[in-house]
C-alpha cells in the first residue's frame, strides 16, 4: 500500500503520517526530509530538484521490494514533476480552518526554536516570512502549494482521494483512513 497524505503547512500531515506509519507498521517518508538541505537556520536551503526526486525514489524503492512497495509519503509533492510521485494506492487530503493551522503553526515554531524567534533579528525575519507564506494558502495569494492547487492535483490523481476537512484529532483521522481502507478494500 502506497499512501499520500498532504495538506497546507500546519495541518497536521506529518504527525498524521507518523501515526498512521505507527499503527499500519508501514515506513513514513516526510518530503520536508528531501526537499530541504540540513542548515542552520533549518528550512532556509532547498535541495536541487532532481537529487531531491532521485533521493526520495531510492529510499521508497527500497520499502516492500520493487513489486509490492509499501510506505506513506507526507507532505505536498504537487509540484515535483516526476510520474513516481503520483502513484498512490490512497491519497489522504488534510484541511482545518486557516486561523486554526496558523495558531497551530506559531505555536510549534515557537516550540522549536524558543526566544530566538523573537530576539534574532534574522530569525524573526524568517519567522514572520513563513507564518507570512502560510497565511496565503487558502487564499491562493501565494505560488505554489495552495489549496487550488491541491484541488487540482486532488482532481488529476488516478487513485482514491480520502479529504478529511475538519479539526479532529490525530486518533479519529487514523481511524477515518483505515475504516476507508477496509470500506474500499484497498
Amino acid at each position: 500500500m502506497k499512501i499520500h497524505i498532504f495538506g497546507a503547512s500546519g495541518s497536521g500531515v506529518s504527525t498524521l503520517g507518523r501515526a498512521l506509519s505507527e499503527r499500519l507498521d508501514l515506513p513514513y517518508f516526510d518530503s520536508d526530509e528531501y526537499f530541504w538541505e540540513r542548515s542552520d537556520p533549518p528550512f532556509t536551503v532547498k535541495r536541487r530538484a532532481a537529487a531531491r526526486n532521485a533521493l526520495l525514489k531510492e529510499d521508497l524503492a527500497k520499502q516492500g521490494g520493487a513489486s509490492s512497495p509499501q510506505w506513506i509519503l507526507g507532505g505536498s509533492v504537487v509540484n515535483w514533476n516526476d510520474p513516481v510521485f503520483r502513484d498512490f494506492d490512497l491519497a489522504v487530503f488534510l484541511w482545518i480552518p486557516p486561523g486554526v493551522r496558523i495558531r497551530r503553526l506559531q505555536q510549534r515554531e515557537q516550540e522549536r526554536y524558543g526566544d530566538v524567534l523573537f530576539l534574532d533579528p534574522e530569525r524573526r525575519r524568517l519567522y514572520e516570512a513563513f507564518i507570512d507564506w502560510a497565511s496565503g494558502y487558502d487564499d491562493n495569494s501565494l505560488s505554489g502549494r495552495t489549496l487550488a492547487a491541491h484541488e487540482k492535483w486532488m482532481r488529476e490523481l488516478d487513485c482514491p482521494v480520502l479529504e478529511l476537512r475538519e479539526d479532529i484529532s490525530t486518533e479519529e483521522r487514523v481511524e477515518a483512513i483505515i475504516d476507508y481502507i477496509i470500506r474500499s478494500k484497498l
